[in-house]
C-alpha cells in the first residue's frame, strides 16, 4: 500500500500506541494524517499474538497492563476498550524461619490485607505505616494526574499542592530514604521498592533519582495508580486506536520503514521505503513515534554509542495447562491474580542489583509474575477453562549482561525460572503446555529482542530515562512544543512516542500531547 497523497498537513513515523493517538486526534481535527509504521502491523509494544503453535491463546506479548491511559484520552477518541480491575493488586510469599505465608493486598484493601501483614510482622505496626505512605502518595497522584493532558506545569506549582515531606520522599531524596525509614519488614519494603524498578536499572539510592520517577509513573493513572487488564489483550487497546485513526481519515502504511527526514522552514521531507522502492513524502509537522536516539539518526545526526539507552528486563510468556500450588498454601486463583513477587525483598533487590552491575546475573532473580486469564479468560479462546497464561517480568537483568556473555539469556531464564518454583508446591515445568510440535509453551525476551522486534534502542522499554512529569522552574515554554514537552530542535519535528515529557508506558499521553502542540501551531 502507498500513501494516497505526496504532501500531508502531518506525517507520524511509527505506528505504535502513541503514533495511533496522535492520529485519530488530528485527523478528527480536520488534518490530512500519514502514519508510516516499519512492521506489517501497528501497535508497537501494545499487541497480542498467538505465540504457540496449536493454541489459540492470544498473549499480550510485551506490554501486558494500563494504568496511566486517561478515562478522558479513551472518551474524546470514543475507544470501545474495556479495562477490567484485578482483584488481587499482589502476593508476595515469604519464609520466616520455619513459617511460610504469603502478603496479600487486594483491591481494595479489606481485613485480609491487614491481618496478612499482621501474620508477616507480628503487629499492626506496619499496616498502618502502608496505609499512611500510600495515602500520602496518592495525594501526590492526585495532584499530579490532572495535569498530564494539559500543558506542562512548572515544578513549583505542583509543588505547592502537596505535603513537604511526601514531596521530599518521593521527588527531591533517593527513594530508598524513605522505604527504609517508613517501613521496618525487608519483605514489605520489597513490595514498595519494585514499583521504582520496572524496566530500570537503578539502586534504591541512585542520587540520578531514575528510580523516583519510575515508581511516580507507576501510581500517577488517572490519580489511582490502579493497573488494569485490557479485556482482549494489549492488542485491542491499538486495534481500537488504528480504528479510531482510520474512521477520522488518517491513512496509515505498514511495511514502511523511514529512513531519513529531511527539514525545512516550513516542514519536512519523510523518505522511507515500502519494500519496492523508496518513496518520499512532505508534510507540514513530522511526529516522532521512535526514541529519541533513533530520531536523530533518521534527522542524519548520526549514531552516538554513548548515549545509546540500554533496558533493563526480561519478559517470559507461558502457557499453563494448570496453574500451580503454592507452597504458602494460598489458593493460586488469588495469588496469581495480582502481582505475585519473587525474591524481591528489599535486601534481594539491592543484592541483585550490585550483582548486576559487577557483570553478574542475578541470583536469586528478582521478578513478578501475573495470571491475565484469571482476570481475561476470553484472551484463551476454546481453551477459557483449561489453560492459563502466566507473564514474568524479571528485575535487573540490563542488557550489557547479555552483550558480554550470549548464554546470560539461558542462565536469566533458568534463574527466573528457579525463583518461581521456590514459592511453588510443584515445578512449574509440570504445568506448562506443550506446542503443536511437543515444546514447553514457554518465550522468553530480553533486552536485544526488544530492539531487534521494536526498534526501542538498547530495548529501553521507556525509549529512554523518564523524566518528571512536570517542567523545570526555569524552563523556557515559549512554544507549543514547549509548553506541551514535545519538543525537538526542529521546530517542525516533535516527539509524539514514549521519548517525550510524560512519555512512557501504555497511556497515550504523548500522542495527545504532540496532537494538542501541533493543533495550536498550525
Amino acid at each position: 500500500m502507498t500513501p494516497g497523497s505526496s504532501s500531508y498537513d502531518v506525517v507520524v513515523v511509527g505506528g505504535g500506541h502513541n503514533g495511533l493517538v496522535s492520529a485519530a486526534y488530528l485527523a478528527r481535527a480536520g488534518l490530512s494524517v500519514l502514519v508510516l509504521e516499519r512492521l506489517d502491523h501497528t501497535g508497537g509494544a501494545a499487541v497480542s499474538i498467538e505465540p504457540f503453535p496449536g493454541h489459540p491463546a492470544r498473549l499480550s506479548r510485551y506490554s501486558y497492563l494500563v494504568s496511566l491511559m486517561p478515562e478522558q484520552l479513551m472518551a474524546d477518541l470514543d475507544l470501545d476498550v474495556q479495562l477490567a480491575s484485578r482483584t488481587t493488586a499482589s502476593y508476595t510469599p515469604w519464609v520466616r524461619g520455619d513459617r511460610t505465608g504469603g502478603l496479600l493486598v487486594e483491591r481494595p484493601e479489606g481485613e485480609a490485607t491487614r491481618a496478612s501483614f499482621r501474620d508477616l510482622t507480628g503487629g499492626e505496626e506496619e499496616y498502618a505505616a502502608w496505609q499512611a505512605f500510600y495515602a500520602e502518595v496518592g495525594r501526590l497522584a492526585e495532584a499530579v494526574s490532572p495535569t498530564l493532558m494539559q500543558p506542562l506545569p512548572l515544578e513549583r506549582e505542583v509543588r505547592g499542592l502537596v505535603d513537604e515531606r511526601i514531596w521530599n520522599e518521593v521527588v527531591a531524596e533517593p527513594l530508598g530514604r524513605a522505604i527504609t525509614a517508613r517501613f521496618a519488614d525487608d519483605t514489605v519494603r520489597g513490595v514498595v521498592a519494585t514499583d521504582a524498578l520496572i524496566g530500570t536499572f537503578a539502586s534504591l539510592d541512585d542520587p540520578s533519582l531514575i528510580q523516583n520517577r519510575c515508581f511516580l509513573y507507576h501510581l500517577i493513572g488517572n490519580g489511582t495508580g490502579e493497573w488494569r487488564v485490557p479485556v482482549g489483550g494489549m492488542g485491542a487497546v491499538t486495534d481500537a486506536l488504528a480504528k479510531a485513526a482510520v474512521e477520522a481519515g488518517a491513512e496509515i502504511v505498514t511495511g514502511a520503514g523511514v529512513s531519513s527526514i529531511a527539514t525545512g522552514p516550513d516542514g519536512a521531507e519523510v523518505r522511507f521505503h515500502d519494500g519496492a522502492g523508496e518513496r518520499s513524502v512532505t508534510a507540514r509537522r513530522v511526529l516522532s513515534g521512535v526514541a529519541p536516539w533513533v530520531l536523530r539518526i533518521l534527522l542524519g545526526e548520526g549514531e552516538d554509542a554513548d548515549t545509546k539507552p540500554a533496558g533493563s528486563q526480561l519478559k517470559i510468556n507461558f502457557l499453563l495447562d494448570r496453574l500451580p500450588a503454592l507452597r504458602s498454601g494460598a489458593d493460586p486463583e488469588v495469588a496469581f491474580a495480582g502481582t505475585l513477587h519473587l525474591a524481591e525483598d528489599y535486601t534481594q533487590l539491592e543484592r541483585a542489583y550490585d550483582a548486576a552491575a559487577g557483570g553478574a546475573v542475578p541470583d536469586p532473580m528478582p521478578g513478578e509474575v501475573y495470571c491475565h486469564s484469571l482476570t481475561d479468560p476470553s484472551i484463551l479462546g476454546d481453551r477459557a477453562g483449561s489453560a492459563h497464561t502466566l507473564t514474568y517480568f524479571g528485575l535487573h537483568t540490563p542488557a550489557a549482561l547479555f552483550d558480554a556473555d550470549p548464554s546470560a539469556r539461558d542462565v536469566a531464564t533458568s534463574r527466573a525460572l528457579a525463583s518461581l518454583d521456590a514459592v511453588l508446591a510443584e515445578p512449574i515445568q509440570d504445568c506448562l503446555a506443550t506446542d503443536a510440535e511437543g515444546n514447553p509453551c514457554i518465550e522468553a525476551k530480553i533486552p536485544q529482542d526488544v530492539e531487534r522486534d521494536l526498534a526501542m534502542p538498547g530495548g529501553h522499554i521507556f525509549h529512554g530515562d523518564l523524566e518528571w512529569p512536570w517542567a523545570p522552574n526555569r524552563a523556557r515554554l515559549e512554544t507549543p512544543a514547549q509548553q506541551w514537552g514535545v519538543q525537538t530542535e526542529h521546530d517542525v519535528v516533535l516527539l509524539c512516542g514514549s521519548g517525550a515529557r510524560r512519555g512512557g508506558a501504555v497511556s497515550g499521553l504523548g500522542g495527545h500531547n504532540a496532537a494538542q502542540a501541533v493543533l495550536a501551531d498550525l
